[in-house]
């Protein structure tokens, strides 16, 4: 099944009449994976910008990214950690925050526009602007497409959820945090991750 998203609307006065025609541009899952826009996911049939991202995002973002790839060349996992690259859920185009691709899914070619599932170890950062019902059911989505682990990040709180398939485990700013399936050994105090 193909699922439609509407672009854009745009209204037309047709001359001598007073209705206005509204004509929409329309694009397939498919057709947005295979040439997707900066900065969007396509969510339940509508593309959605990723927005909001204040400071302590960022830095939580930047600093994930930076301890996840350190220990992946330091323990000699391989593999390759990206930011807000877009993979194909079982029904979305999303742009996880910070992702781990394992050495034995990374394409041969070296390079994709969009991962054909999600990847193995994820991890949202929650922004002021995000709900925490909707991350926790993107978590869930990442989960039913392959995802092996799940990281929710809220540094307005300094609290990460974790979830490995099975259940959800919380860590406070006090507590150290590792990763549970993917990229084994790797640990950080979460109060350096989150300040």
């Amino acid at each position: 099944m193909t699922t439609t998203l509407i672009l854009s609307e745009t209204s037309e006065k047709v001359p001598g009449n007073f209705e206005t025609i509204q004509q929409q541009n329309v694009i397939s899952l498919e057709d947005f994976l295979a040439k997707p826009s900066e900065r969007m996911e396509w969510v339940d049939g509508k593309l959605v910008e990723k927005t909001g991202m204040a400071f302590k995002h960022g830095l939580a973002q930047s600093k994930l990214s930076r301890y996840w790839g350190n220990y992946k060349d330091s323990s000699g996992q391989g593999g390759e950690v990206i930011t807000e690259t877009l993979c194909r859920t079982a029904k979305q185009g999303r742009r996880p925050d910070v992702a781990y691709i394992t050495p034995e899914l990374l394409p041969q070619s070296g390079n994709f526009t969009a991962f054909s599932q999600s990847f193995p170890l994820i991890a949202e950062v929650a922004s002021p602007e995000d709900s925490g019902e909707e991350l926790f059911a993107k978590a869930q989505e990442y989960l039913e497409s392959g995802c092996l682990e799940v990281w929710l990040l809220f540094p307005e709180a300094r609290l990460i959820f974790i979830n490995s398939g099975e259940r959800w485990q919380l860590f406070n700013a006090d507590e150290v945090v590792s990763t549970q399936r993917v990229l084994a050994g790797f640990s950080v105090a979460v109060s350096e991750l989150l300040i």
